[in-house]
């Protein structure tokens, strides 16, 4: 095929470089699918070099062929963050390749539900491997290199779970919660280092960790692409927190000021979803 072909099949994949991104090097986690496969594509765009980072090594090859045939810069480092030694790998496989880490994208995650009066403390445990320690294990192995070079960005892709109890699902929400306030208190350590940290909280995101799932218009699910929009945004503008979409900031802001009502409109509009039939 060639390249005119190529870009008239997938055009979305056509390499707009800005210089704000022109050779970075990014690694994305949880790339395989939804938000990480967005955000990728949406670094390659605009001229980072990608660091494809899943467990599903089948995907990010697809996904690094898509972006090298137009042109743009992937390679894959199949990883499982719940293993510190795999993560350690991933990031000196980048180092080997191209020198440096500019962006981390802590994206990976499992979605684990429970109710409490049900929980098995090993689902807590899985929940808090992935959803947690993945993007701690993420940050110890970049983070001395980012120190080095005196720059970089993290990004953290928790959830409103990580700002808002859901029921029923507890594991879930307290790793994501735990990873919130890691990401809080990286953020006030780096200050002055030339590090950036970047907290995303999106609402519901249309990916396959939800796919069974349908939602009230407050909680309708969003594309991956917008979010992948919104997190190259906050890394331009250096923003400390991104929440999206507004009416989910709504949703918290509510349950700060005033956390009864929150719960009554949990309930009335059936936050925690339903079942597709």
């Amino acid at each position: 095929m060639d390249r005119a072909a190529g870009l008239q099949a997938a055009p979305d994949l056509v390499l707009m470089k800005n210089n704000f991104f022109l050779n970075k090097v990014a690694i994305v986690t949880g790339a395989s699918s939804g938000i990480g496969r967005a955000t990728a594509l949406a670094l390659a765009k605009q001229g980072a070099r990608v660091a494809l980072a899943a467990r599903r090594g089948d995907a990010l090859l697809e996904l690094a062929r898509d972006i090298n045939n137009q042109k743009g810069d992937a390679i894959v480092v199949r990883t499982d963050v719940t293993q510190q030694e795999q993560v350690g790998q991933m990031v000196r496989e980048v180092l080997d390749r191209w020198g440096r880490v500019d962006i981390l994208i802590s994206n990976a995650g499992a979605y684990i539900r429970s109710p409490i009066v049900d929980l098995d403390p090993a689902e807590l445990q899985r929940s808090f491997d992935v959803n947690f320690f993945g993007g701690v294990y993420c940050v110890k192995a970049a983070l001395p290199h980012m120190l080095a070079q005196k720059s970089g960005h993290i990004v953290f892709v928790t959830s409103m779970a990580g700002k808002i109890g859901v029921v029923p699902d507890v594991p879930y929400v307290s790793a994501k919660f735990a990873l919130t306030g890691f990401c809080e208190v990286l953020r006030q350590e780096m200050h002055g280092s030339g590090i950036s940290v970047t907290n995303v909280l999106p609402g519901r995101v249309d990916t396959p960790l939800i796919s069974h799932l349908k939602f009230s218009w407050i909680t309708a699910k969003i594309s991956p692409e917008k979010v992948a929009r919104a997190i190259l945004a906050g890394i331009r503008k250096r923003k400390p927190i991104v929440i999206l979409p507004p009416q989910a900031g709504l949703l918290y802001y509510i349950n700060v000021i005033a956390p009864s009502l929150s719960d009554r409109l949990a309930r009335y509009f059936h936050i925690e979803g339903w079942e597709n039939s």
